[in-house]
């Protein structure tokens, strides 16, 4: 063959490269766009199913029958039903499905969990509907992040994309979108891929770009189909004084103690359970049965310390409750958090840790007013304020936590509590030797899998 001819072939060759190269970006931030855009709608979906489930479970048992003893055997038996499905879903087909899953996509980033979208796409949207709407202390951020990873490797595969770089690209924007999808906050979820993901997630300037389109397709979604708005209907806040600050440290150092004993709580529960399962297989099937029976009994009469919790945080901020109710709800929510988390449930902790802040927040704002009236301390702030420290004690993410709360409430100029207050949450629980909560659920996992 000519030389010329060879020649001309490698240059057309090279072209070839050059233009798939030149290209690809363009094809990663489309694809990218299209995981936002379905993540957006099956989270939003799955929010509005949750819902649905809660609210008639709830009206049909107390509608159904007038005789009050039926009505509770009957909602604890509906409700007990819906956890076994729910648990059954996770033992037979899926246990990755188990939890926030969360950890399980940190692992898959680093190539130490596999991702099976097409056993945990079903399992975690209908296993969740059934945990979640049987009046369990779970929440649904957790599940619309795993979802939304594994919808980015599912049209991952259907672009038949292989580079294991593009795929992990794809897994981290769905959970970005997942995220945003489950707060309407789309600030929030670039930043927990950053914050939260960081020593898994590859940084590259078209890894950044995707997850901005992803955020920004699944934001559009979720407002086209539920809303624009801003999860919580709260006052605005003013800017808490200068001299006040100080205060913040404190209130910060609480949470992170709080936020301590409930990572250790779970972390502790997890392995008791795990190894009283190992005992029979029907064990997990009974005790998903058995809390979503009492939860969904106490949903009917007491619904303050049941469910998620983003019903009881407006009615705890606009101080609907006592002083030692808050408390009681406060310790019992808590035990509940960590109760129904450490089971196995497909089931998240963010809205119970954000409820569990915003109680803790107004106790504080309680005590504050008593012992420093001159400061003018309004309880609807630190609530805020205590979500924010209580989720950034727990994750160990303090700048998603400040932005999150920020875009849920709209209150901007809380952010020099929110600040301190994360920060000392943070330093206090990382001083105490906590991992964050999702690493050290990962940890587990993988040295479960060597052992």
């Amino acid at each position: 063959m000519p030389k010329d001819t060879v020649k001309q072939k490698e240059r057309v060759i090279i072209h070839k490269i050059d233009t798939l190269q030149n290209r690809m970006p363009f094809v990663v931030i489309f694809i990218a766009g299209i995981i936002g855009m379905v993540t957006g709608f099956v989270g939003s979906l799955f929010q509005y199913a949750v819902s649905w489930v809660s609210h008639s479970r709830v009206e049909l048992s107390l509608n159904l029958f007038s005789n009050h003893w039926v009505t509770y055997i009957w909602s604890f038996f509906i409700a007990a039903l819906m956890g076994i499905f729910a648990y059954y879903l996770v033992q037979r087909f899926s246990p990755e499905a188990s939890g926030s899953g969360i950890p399980e996509i940190e692992g898959a980033l680093i190539d130490k969990r596999p991702v099976r979208w097409l056993h945990v796409l079903p399992v975690k949207f209908f296993g969740g509907l059934g945990a979640l709407g049987s009046g369990m202390v779970l929440g649904r951020e957790g599940p619309t992040v795993q979802m939304g990873a594994n919808l980015g490797q599912l049209i991952a595969k259907l672009f038949k994309i292989d580079n294991k770089e593009s795929k992990h690209t794809f897994l981290a924007t769905g959970a970005a979108a997942g995220i945003t999808t489950a707060f309407n906050a789309p600030l929030a979820g670039i930043l927990f891929v950053i914050e939260e993901m960081r020593e898994e997630f590859t940084y590259s300037l078209s890894s950044i770009k995707a997850i901005f389109i992803g955020v920004v397709g699944a934001c559009i979604m979720y407002r086209v189909m539920i809303s624009a708005a801003p999860i919580f209907n709260f006052s605005i806040y003013a800017a808490v004084p200068l001299s006040s600050l100080w205060l913040y440290f404190i209130f910060g150092s609480i949470l992170g103690l709080i936020g301590a004993i409930s990572n250790q709580g779970v972390l502790k529960l997890r392995d008791k359970l795990q190894s009283f399962y190992q005992l029979k297989s029907y064990y997990f099937l009974l005790v998903g049965g058995l809390l979503a029976g009492i939860f969904g009994l106490l949903s009917l009469y007491y619904p303050a310390i049941t469910g998620g919790g983003f019903d009881i945080i407006p009615n705890v901020v606009d101080q609907l409750y006592g002083l030692w109710p808050l408390v009681a709800i406060l310790a019992i929510r808590l035990i509940a958090t960590i109760l129904c988390f450490s089971s196995g449930a497909p089931g998240g902790i963010f809205s119970p840790t954000l409820a569990l802040g915003a109680i803790v927040g107004v106790l504080f704002g309680l005590g504050l007013q008593s012992l420093f009236p001159y400061y003018q301390v309004e309880l609807g702030a630190c609530a805020i304020i205590g979500m924010a420290g209580l989720f950034a004690a727990t994750i160990r993410a303090p700048l998603t936590g400040i932005v999150l709360i920020m875009e849920m409430t709209g209150n901007y100029l809380l952010i020099l509590p929110l600040i301190i207050t994360c920060l000392a949450a943070t330093f206090i629980a990382q001083s105490l030797g906590q991992k964050p909560l999702y690493t050290a659920i990962l940890d587990k996992l993988i040295h479960r899998d060597n052992g």
